[in-house]
């Protein structure tokens, strides 16, 4: 008897066969990407400090700029001659002059003049001068002070020569000097206000009027002074050159 064979399996070589085909891959969307700004927070706290320490420095300076006092302004508003009268021996001269003043509180605080003092002068000699009553101007307000010098038989011995020329000529120079002190109340402080305009007038000597009248202002200084204190200190000088 003869033995069976084992059966082999069939080889797949023999039973050709086609791969079945995958299905194709949809397209991938394509791929966004956004970049922000690196962002911190204590850079933003910094900002804002910085931000808030302008405006306190703008705020402070707004502030001390217009509480900081400031000089009163006065003008001449009238200057009138009432009388002029020239003697020949000895040389001398009778003058009436009669002067109006505006004066102006540019300060938040009233102000408290004590005097008004109103000066004549002849080519640099003075002829005399006239002190007015005290007063008070409120804050942002204007006063008007009314002054009048009376001069009789003033000698001008030094200048007689020029005298005597200018009324050959028929017109005689004067310089009026107006000034004006008070103070302003704040807080514990003193502060003494000074305000100083000078006048140079041209009087007709044939019929006593002024032919003309150029004013300017002069530099004042301030002082702050501490109430019932010895000591003063000086903090700053300014010049107000506002007609």
């Amino acid at each position: 008897m003869t033995s069976a064979k084992p059966s082999t399996p069939p080889s797949s070589s023999n039973y050709p066969y086609d791969a079945i085909p995958s299905s194709p891959q949809p397209p991938q969307p394509p791929q966004i990407f956004i970049l922000l700004p690196f962002s911190s927070t204590s850079g933003h706290r910094t900002c804002r400090r910085y931000i808030s320490s302008a405006i306190t420095v703008l705020l402070l300076a707004a502030a001390i700029y217009f509480l900081w006092p400031s000089d009163p302004y006065i003008k001449v508003v009238n200057l009138r001659l009432d009388r002029l009268k020239v003697h020949a021996a000895p040389v001398s001269l009778d003058i009436e002059l009669g002067v109006r003043i505006k004066v102006r509180n540019p300060d938040v605080y009233s102000l408290d003049y004590k005097s008004l003092n109103v000066s004549v002068e002849y080519r640099g000699e003075q002829l005399g001068f006239v002190t007015s009553d005290d007063g008070s101007v409120k804050a942002f307000g204007t006063s008007y002070v009314d002054a009048t010098l009376v001069l009789n038989g003033v000698e001008v011995i030094s200048e007689s020569i020029h005298l005597i020329e200018d009324l050959i000529k028929g017109s005689i120079p004067f310089t009026t000097t107006s000034e004006i002190r008070g103070g302003l109340g704040i807080l514990l402080f003193n502060l003494p206000i000074e305000a100083k305009l000078s006048c140079e007038v041209v009087v007709n000597a044939h019929n006593s009027t002024i032919e003309r009248q150029d004013c300017y202002p002069a530099l004042m200084l301030v002082l702050f002074v501490i109430s019932d204190a010895p000591a003063k200190t000086i903090v700053a000088a300014k010049n107000q050159a506002m007609l």
